[in-house]
């Protein structure tokens, strides 16, 4: 809940979050349409490609898991503050790398910050906005995806082009400092999650709390398997197009223009009919109707560049359809006081489920050295598919506590 001291309202603090998460994304889903130029300009293999998908991950994961020691004994402003600095020097080095092992090494500093940004956002908004409500935020806080990928990651790609591949890094990091101000200046503090006269505990006991509430654990796993089964796909979407479809390098922009739209409607849209209709309820629907797109995609061969693109966007609706009720259903097991600590152990579940699902991608997908283009993406889309089943029978053991 919002300080009483602080006159910033709701709307602007979504706002403001939503920049925050709109430069946090975008940093992190520009390597992926930039895959194919990666693998030629540094020439390395697709597994290699895959380890930048991976090493940001991995790093999250251990910084997030962290965090979840003391993240709930700060004011989440300042935090936010901390990792959101730190992200923003990663993502500046980034942009001055020449080299694929000081990328790798960058990465993984940039993942290390930014991987708990996404828990400290969801958790400021959770604190400040009621569970009654909490979806349509949540679905406003993840527009930033549907701008990042409308305006964003199609203006990386064409800074790219032109200037070469550290240019949109330097970019994001450049915009991150402004930002870095406004923080500062403008959000106001948040620490009524501070329960006062508490007695300090061993960090272990965040654990302890969390190994005894098995509906806390259902939802991590929950969690984790719906991102494993995403991210195993996610990461070569953009390389197939390119090498399997017939897209050209500028043309993938048009993958993530015309899904950004479609989120952009689909977001707030998807969160006002959670609220209405149960999030439960519209998780399943969505995680049903997402086998469709994902075997299309995963099995795609040379077609019509509109064929294509209406199969992705196609992807990029469900995708909000899952996202935002299994974001407010997460976000529902858990008291305020315990919330941060919570979600910071639910970003390093995410993180590391990101992290194995590039991993497993990158050790299936070969490169054929005749034409380059992609082999074993189909099965790539055969496990998507399995987990996403093991995500919905998973939902119906979740309860809200809230």
């Amino acid at each position: 809940m919002q300080d009483k001291k602080s006159s910033l309202n709701i709307p602007l603090l979504i706002f403001i979050l939503a920049i925050v998460q709109f430069l946090h994304i975008i940093d992190f889903m520009i390597i992926m349409p930039l895959g194919k130029e990666f693998m030629d300009v540094l020439d390395i293999t697709p597994q290699q490609f895959s380890n930048f998908v991976a090493v940001y991950a991995y790093a999250a994961f251990a910084s997030s898991l962290l965090a979840a020691f003391f993240i709930d004994k700060f004011n989440r402003k300042y935090v936010l503050i901390f990792f959101f600095c730190g992200f923003t020097i990663g993502t500046l080095l980034c942009g001055y790398s020449n080299s694929y092992p000081s990328l790798l090494l960058f990465r993984g500093l940039t993942g290390a910050f930014g991987g708990v940004i996404s828990a400290l956002v969801l958790s400021i908004v959770a604190d400040s906005v009621p569970y009654e409500n909490r979806s349509k935020a949540n679905g406003f806080i993840m527009m930033a995806f549907s701008v990042s990928s409308v305006v964003g990651i199609p203006l990386g790609i064409e800074i790219a082009a032109r200037f070469g591949w550290q240019a949109p890094f330097q970019s994001i990091g450049y915009t991150s400092l402004v930002l870095l101000l406004t923080l500062y200046f403008i959000l106001p503090d948040f620490k009524k999650h501070i329960v006062a006269d508490t007695p300090k505990q061993n960090p272990f006991h965040v654990i302890i709390r969390l190994v005894k509430n098995k509906n806390q654990l259902l939802a991590l796993l929950f969690s984790f398997v719906l991102i494993l089964g995403h991210f195993t796909m996610i990461p070569f979407i953009a390389p197939y197009m390119e090498s399997n479809v017939g897209f050209s390098f500028k043309q993938v922009g048009f993958i993530y223009i015309f899904g950004g739209i479609c989120s952009f409607f689909a977001l707030p849209t998807v969160g006002w009919i959670s609220d209405k209709f149960g999030n439960q309820r519209v998780f399943i629907i969505a995680s049903i109707f997402a086998i469709v797109p994902i075997f299309l995609i995963t099995n795609l061969t040379a077609v019509p560049i509109y064929i294509a693109l209406l199969v992705t966007s196609s992807y990029f609706i469900v995708s909000a359809g899952r996202s935002v009720p299994a974001t407010t259903i997460v976000t529902s097991v858990v008291k305020p006081e315990d919330r941060g600590g919570f979600m910071s152990f639910r970003s390093s579940a995410n993180e590391l489920a990101l992290a194995l699902g590039s991993t497993i991608a990158g050790f299936i997908v070969v490169e054929n050295e005749v034409d380059g283009s992609l082999s074993n993406y189909e099965y790539v889309g055969y496990i998507t598919i399995f987990f996403t089943l093991v995500a919905v029978y998973l939902s119906f053991k979740l309860k809200k506590t809230e």
